[in-house]
């Protein structure tokens, strides 16, 4: 990418890869909040539901919730491929695709993993942004290595078409999608 990459592409690469960061603590921060609910605190959680992710696909291969309802997910990976498990509607799946796309593109993600080691970087090709100072900033969305377990807890507030989805290039495209269906 050249410096005259426009804003509003860099705003997105920015908020993609903030979804990285998030794979280290491997925890959302609660308080951040999109229109469908919001991350959580795991002592706030009504229930915990284990998402076995394989390559490519997810196990079990819906959910079903309530409106209100806090959710803890336990994320293990047990397959050979970095995943992604992020909740949104297909739309915002779509966007973040390409910035996922992106991020293979530039080095910061791999097939197997992550590029823990940002500093290191030739960042003069993706806009001048200094990647090594971004912080998490999606709680609907975690990175998991293979072999590696991570936690994403989630308050369902409003009643939306919803889905987990792996945003990794190709494995969304693979199937590795569920829906996420409401109860009453």
């Amino acid at each position: 990418m050249s410096k005259t990459l426009p804003n509003l592409l860099r705003i997105s690469l920015l908020a993609g890869f903030t979804t990285i960061a998030a794979a280290s603590a491997a925890f959302a921060s609660p308080g951040h909040g999109l229109p469908f609910g919001e991350a959580a605190k795991a002592e706030q959680a009504t229930r915990t539901v284990t998402i076995t992710m394989r390559d490519n696909l997810y196990e079990p291969e819906s959910l079903t919730v309530k409106p209100g309802e806090i959710v803890r997910f336990v994320l293990v990976n047990k397959g050979e491929l970095l995943h992604e498990f992020n909740i949104g509607t297909a739309a915002m799946h779509a966007k973040h695709q390409e910035e996922m796309a992106m991020m293979m593109q530039h080095g910061m993600l791999t097939p197997t993993g992550m590029n823990h080691d940002m500093s290191k970087m030739d960042h003069s090709k993706m806009g001048g942004m200094n990647m090594g100072d971004m912080k998490h900033d999606d709680p609907n969305s975690v990175l998991v290595e293979p072999g590696k377990t991570a936690e994403l807890v989630w308050k369902f507030t409003k009643p939306t078409e919803l889905e987990f989805a792996c945003n990794i290039p190709g494995h969304y495209e693979s199937g590795m999608a569920g829906p996420i269906n409401f109860t009453k």
